[in-house]
């Protein structure tokens, strides 16, 4: 769901590409700003609240790729949700822009009305969490405890056991609360697409598992045995922890 006050910044070195992109988002209720460069981005993030940002890999100077990447090592926007637009057929951009914690992605040319439907689809999965399919613990303030970590609902990011903060991306973190709300149950891949992406998988659609890697490494889960993140082979993948949820103190 979008509404009147979200705010899309676009970043496009191609000015043509940017007008009409802004035109017509602007004329589905969006508001928007145009950035022709990540000089130019880093400014526009500094003087307004932004809810999503377009980001066209093949700039000048620093990349999408590159922009996106800095945007994920932390920082005021980290979480902020990202698509990436990426030149047909280029699947190793796609796969590098989802592993750069991209949130999304759109291969040019396209059709103004599909990227409005995507930036539709982040915003949902960004303030919605996942229905639940088991009855088990939702959405909760607070922090939610497994496996020795825990995960601030509030903040979006990871604790480990000494305390220090682990930040995620949008899409890393509608991954873990999808394992987190689904504890011990096998999710297929088409489930775990559809719980965090909003759309059907494509049968070479990888971001998935890029996903669930992307996951690992911030677990300090190991590739090769995991313990938390458990793949079951034809299956998909299932969250082996047990779950507790921590309420917030009560103020007086």
């Amino acid at each position: 769901m979008t509404t009147s006050h979200d705010h899309i910044l676009i970043v496009d070195d191609d000015k043509e590409i940017r007008g009409l992109l802004a035109d017509y988002l602007e004329k589905q209720g969006l508001r928007c700003t145009t950035a022709a460069d990540g000089r130019e981005m880093k400014a526009a993030l500094e003087r307004h609240r932004v809810d999503l940002i377009v980001l066209d890999i093949m700039m000048p100077g620093e990349d999408g790729l590159t922009l996106c990447r800095n945007l994920r090592a932390g920082g005021a926007h980290a979480n902020l949700p990202v698509l990436i637009l990426t030149a047909r057929g280029e699947d190793m951009d796609r796969i590098v822009g989802l592993e750069m914690g991209a949130d999304d992605y759109l291969a040019k040319p396209f059709v103004p009305r599909e990227l409005y439907a995507r930036i539709r689809a982040i915003l949902r999965r960004a303030r919605a969490l996942p229905p639940n399919l088991e009855g088990s613990p939702a959405d909760h303030a607070g922090e939610l405890h497994f496996a020795g970590w825990r995960l601030d609902t509030a903040g979006r990011h990871l604790i480990d056991q000494d305390g220090t903060i682990v930040p995620l991306s949008g899409a890393e973190h509608r991954m873990l609360m999808v394992f987190l709300t689904h504890p011990q149950r096998v999710l297929s891949r088409d489930q775990l697409m559809e719980l965090t992406q909003g759309r059907e998988a494509d049968a070479f659609d990888r971001s998935i598992d890029l996903l669930v890697s992307r996951l690992r490494q911030r677990l300090r889960d190991n590739a090769r045995e995991p313990a938390i993140i458990k793949t079951v082979r034809n299956e998909g993948y299932v969250l082996a922890s047990t779950v507790s949820v921590a309420e917030p103190p009560a103020h007086s």
